[in-house]
């Protein structure tokens, strides 16, 4: 069955252990590490299919780990993943070098993983002898807690993955269940909102709600500079306060993306949006080469996080050609360079037309969609897009809203 046929949801939930299982699980977290290394180091320049590193490496890692079959398993396709993410970087002209594993992670699945959803419990497969480890899951005081609507027996647990920081071990556990069987449609007149991802912003829309990178960018600075010195020291006091530094960056930027992604989403019901339109991720890397907080899994993991938040909230994602989108005045539509005459400024030659290049940007985004929906066989009835006073359609053109009770927060908001 297709994963399309899935929707997946992530709840990341402490786990409260005892002193023995912590000495298992750091025994777990170390063997895990050495396994996914041997990996890397025997199919490195060689393979990056799954089944073709297990083949390679799977003898050696249970030679060389106290791994239990199906964490070797696992161990060896962790690996290919990290290969193959390297080989694509290179593929595109970036750098790539081979993987390290330092961070205190482990993969589970269903076969290493059970989740006792009454008992409000997990049981998680450990290296060595002691084959397993019974941890309370420690759930919100709140019954609303989020993580418990996906202990309703109506969620399957399927992939998750362990990580140790702060002195705490968090579960980061994964959950599914078939799509409803109905299609999803919209109004004839449906509404999208166009959303472009740049360099001092993180995002803005075409209503002109900006995400700005300013504390993720000073942040990372702070952790860079935290991880130099470090490295310096070459300790091994140095290199465990390094996993965990790393560790803090990981889940700060993780944080900022999930603020993100719910504002995104709440902007698209605030102004009664039936959907999100991103530009195409792929080469995006190259098309912002200047992205201080950027790393690919970022953006990819922004649009994973709008994606299920915007599907809770009954709204489709969708993403769109960047071909021209930071050149193209949203106003004429002239396309030249000259148009943006520095980063952030838009300046049209032809009308000019004068705004946040961003801004610009994330109008062209929702253009482009409704462009490709007239041309287009699975046309969902979207026929506009969504801005800060009203709506444009190809059609129509501009038409005002009839109250501004949709306006957000100006707080929140720049209009460039």
């Amino acid at each position: 069955m297709s994963s399309d046929e899935y929707l997946r949801r992530t709840a990341i939930t402490r786990l409260s252990v005892t002193a023995e299982d912590e000495r298992l699980l750091r025994d777990t977290v170390d063997a895990w590490r050495r396994g996914c290394q041997i990996g890397v180091e025997k199919a490195w320049n060689r393979c990056h299919d799954k089944s073709d590193v297990q083949s390679l490496a799977y003898d050696e890692i249970r030679d060389r780990t106290t791994l239990g079959s199906q964490h070797t398993i696992l161990a060896t396709h962790q690996a290919a993943e990290n290969i193959r993410s390297c080989r694509s970087r290179r593929e595109n002209g970036r750098k790539a070098s081979k993987p390290i594993y330092t961070s205190p992670t482990v993969r589970y699945d269903s076969r290493t993983m059970t989740v006792f959803e009454e008992d409000e419990q997990v049981s998680l497969t450990v290296a060595g002898k002691h084959s397993r480890v019974r941890c309370d899951l420690v759930l919100p005081e709140d019954e609303d807690g989020y993580q418990r609507q996906y202990l309703d027996g109506q969620w399957e647990p399927t992939e998750s993955t362990l990580h140790y920081r702060d002195g705490d071990w968090f579960l980061h556990l994964g959950f599914r269940k078939l799509r409803p069987d109905t299609e999803q449609t919209t109004t004839e007149n449906g509404t999208v909102l166009g959303v472009d991802l740049g360099v001092e912003q993180i995002a803005v829309t075409s209503t002109a709600r900006f995400f700005s990178a300013g504390e993720l960018n000073h942040r990372r600075r702070e952790f860079e500079r935290v991880r130099g010195g470090l490295q310096k020291c070459g300790s091994r006091s140095a290199h465990r306060t390094l996993e965990t530094v790393s560790g803090r960056e990981d889940e700060f930027v993780k944080h900022v993306l999930h603020s993100v992604a719910n504002g995104i989403v709440a902007e698209a019901r605030r102004f009664e949006c039936d959907g999100i339109v991103f530009e195409e991720l792929s080469g995006i890397r190259t098309r912002l080469p200047n992205v201080a907080w950027h790393a690919e899994w970022a953006f990819e993991r922004l649009y994973a996080y709008v994606e299920y938040k915007a599907e809770a909230a009954g709204l489709f994602v969708d993403t769109v050609d960047p071909r021209n989108t930071s050149r193209r005045c949203a106003e004429c539509g002239h396309v030249d360079e000259a148009n943006r005459p520095s980063r952030e400024t838009f300046e049209c030659e032809v009308c000019g037309n004068r705004n946040h290049a961003d801004y610009n940007a994330a109008k062209n985004v929702a253009a482009a969609y409704l462009r490709r929906e007239q041309q287009s066989s699975r046309r969902r009835g979207v026929s506009r897009y969504a801005l800060k006073s009203g709506t444009v359609s190809e059609r129509n053109g501009f038409a005002p809203y009839e109250s501004t009770d949709k306006s957000p927060n100006p707080e929140a908001t720049s209009s460039g």
